[in-house]
């Protein structure tokens, strides 16, 4: 096997148990430790080879169905690493750490988010679901509660009372909301990852996350879809 896998070392095996510990790492952050894992265990470094570095990890954890995924943060559009089980979609992978009834209502808020124009689901309208739930109904002060939660363990993101998918879930589920969201689920015309915050061309449907929209129309006096080349009706972020 001439194509065997650069060698892991004990840097390469650092990187990936304070990444578990994380679950999910901004790029900054990322490049940081890179370079400290290479210091401690005396392993080359260089600066731009952080994606080779965890390509290395990644043939490692193939055998296991993990892999290192890169993904974009949909708010400021800032690169994310998280570690992503293949073997399982998340949602059952989830379920060793919730209540049933707890799943259900990450379901609901995940389609009411899907569903939604912008991407963002209210706590009000999360809240009205609690006692909607088939599996056991919850009391608001209960998934208020169930809420923070799946916030602190960076399922969701909160802001102002409004909710969205965090970057680990989208980076994490990405294959799932495709599939199962198929009708309504996009991704991003310009950098092609599933985009749930998204501007949306009104002549032929396309998304676009509001970091691509932004790069892309830098230059332009008269934003043009990149698809049907119509005037770009929303406001450019």
């Amino acid at each position: 096997n001439i194509a065997m896998a650069a060698q892991m070392t004990d840097a390469h095996r650092r990187f990936l148990q304070v990444l578990m510990s994380h679950g999910i790492m901004e790029g900054s952050e990322a490049r940081k430790l890179h370079r400290r894992c290479c210091e401690i265990h005396k392993v080359y470094y260089a600066h731009d080879k952080l994606d080779d570095f965890i390509s290395t990890v990644n043939s490692h954890l193939q055998p296991l169905f993990m892999q290192i995924r890169k993904g974009m943060s949909e708010g400021d559009g800032r690169a994310h690493y998280a570690l992503v089980n293949l073997a399982e979609t998340e949602i059952t992978k989830m379920a060793s750490d919730y209540t049933e009834n707890e799943l259900e209502l990450f379901r609901k808020t995940m389609d009411l988010i899907i569903l939604s124009e912008n991407g963002f689901a209210s706590s009000t309208d999360i809240l009205n679901l609690a006692d909607q739930l088939k599996t056991k109904k919850m009391k608001k002060k209960e998934a208020e509660q169930v809420l923070k939660v799946f916030v602190e363990d960076k399922w969701l993101s909160e802001r102002n009372g409004e909710y969205t998918l965090h970057t680990r879930c989208i980076i994490e589920m990405e294959q799932y909301i495709l599939s199962n969201y198929q009708d309504v689920a996009r991704k991003c015309n310009i950098c092609h990852s599933l985009a749930i915050q998204s501007q949306v061309c009104e002549s032929c449907g396309i998304g676009m996350h509001l970091p691509c929209v932004r790069k892309y129309f830098r230059a332009q006096t008269e934003p043009r879809c990149p698809q049907c080349n119509d005037f770009w009706s929303c406001d450019v972020p």
